[in-house]
């Protein structure tokens, strides 16, 4: 088994793909005609968005919306920097809320939380051990 993709469900896939590229400097590697399927360029594990139009097509029900709830989702996505505040200022300045800005934490790493327009929560941290 191999762990290939997330895919955060979101009501613009384009907006969620932009703000990811100006947030934390990713780049777009792919975006579906149709505008509901994009990808980033992450490394080996894909980071996706999909419509929540989907969402249905591919369970056959309904999901939450991140977006849509005033509390963020029980799932976060992660990225590593070495500078997790200035990584923070610049998810801030794209449009992101803090949750909770850069902290040192008790076993030595550096880390904040930012929410994205589209809901999704993320953890700005350096890395383990660094």
């Amino acid at each position: 088994m191999q762990f290939a993709y997330t895919i955060i469900y979101v009501p613009d896939v384009a907006a969620s793909l932009s703000f990811f590229e100006q947030a934390f400097g990713l780049q777009r590697r792919f975006l579906h005609e149709s505008g509901t399927y994009g990808e980033l360029d992450t490394g080996a594990t894909t980071l996706a968005f999909a419509a929540h139009a989907m969402g249905p097509l591919n369970i056959s029900r309904a999901h939450v919306e991140a977006h849509a709830s005033a509390d963020p989702l029980g799932m976060e996505v992660a990225f590593v920097t070495a500078d997790v505040a200035a990584a923070h200022r610049q998810a801030l300045a794209a449009g992101a809320s803090e949750l909770a800005a850069p902290a040192a934490k008790p076993w030595g790493q550096m880390v904040s939380y930012v929410r994205c327009p589209d809901g999704t929560l993320v953890e700005l941290c350096t890395a383990m051990g660094a």
